[in-house]
């Protein structure tokens, strides 16, 4: 009569996760999600003086970090990997090249150059033990930039959120509604704000932006 085991586990094993480079190589082409509105025949970069400068910051990074502050190993391996360590409620960090936003209260996202998501996941996978996630939502979500002296009343025109200084300091961020839609809104400085949105609500965003920066004089930068 054969032995009959019952199935142990002897010891803590990380689980597989596939990893997918979004930006493999120069084929296949990546596109942002505004590549079909040629944004760069719209670029007006003399017209420095319109009140409201609007321009893609296209093909970055976007990585969403899912861990409790109670797991060591999360925030502790994030500082270690991103080099800045996790915001607080409502605020964010960068440094350099990289930017960490708070979303919840067990949700972050980290914004970096496209060509480093790929590893930059790898080592957070690799630093952190526990339960967490690493999501690349890279090709999902694009930034749109918001400067100039009118930027703000272009927001208040598109969102309920307050936008005032004095309860939107530099460095705040919020996920809001916006138009019919919804993004997340960092004010990056005084007169400069950042806009992460869906992919699939990208056009329908940017032509909203166009139209609500018309009557303040509008360049569309590079």
């Amino acid at each position: 009569m054969s032995d009959v085991k019952t199935p142990q586990v002897e010891a803590k094993k990380k689980l597989d996760v596939v990893v997918m480079d979004q930006l493999p190589g120069p084929e296949p082409r990546a596109e942002s999600p505004l590549q079909h509105a040629n944004l760069n025949s719209l670029a007006d970069t003399a017209a420095q003086s319109a009140g409201v400068q609007l321009r893609e910051l296209k093909l970055l990074g976007h990585l969403v970090l899912r861990g409790s502050r109670e797991n060591a190993s999360f925030v502790k391996g994030v500082e270690r990997v991103v080099g800045v360590a996790l915001p607080e409620t409502l605020q964010s960090v960068e440094q350099d090249t990289r930017s960490l936003f708070w979303i919840s209260p067990d949700e972050w996202l980290l914004l970096l150059p496209g060509e480093e998501a790929f590893g930059v996941e790898q080592q957070l996978r690799d630093a952190i033990d526990g339960h967490y996630a690493v999501v690349n939502v890279s090709g999902g979500q694009t930034l749109i930039e918001l400067s100039g002296e009118q930027a703000v009343s272009v927001l208040k025109k598109s969102t309920g959120y307050d936008v005032d200084a004095r309860t939107f300091p530099v460095g705040k961020v919020v996920t809001t509604t916006f138009a019919k839609t919804q993004a997340i809104i960092r004010r990056s400085a005084e007169t400069r704000w950042e806009l992460v949105v869906r992919r699939s609500f990208a056009d329908y965003l940017w032509h909203w932006l166009q139209d609500a920066s018309a009557e303040y004089g509008l360049s569309v930068q590079r």
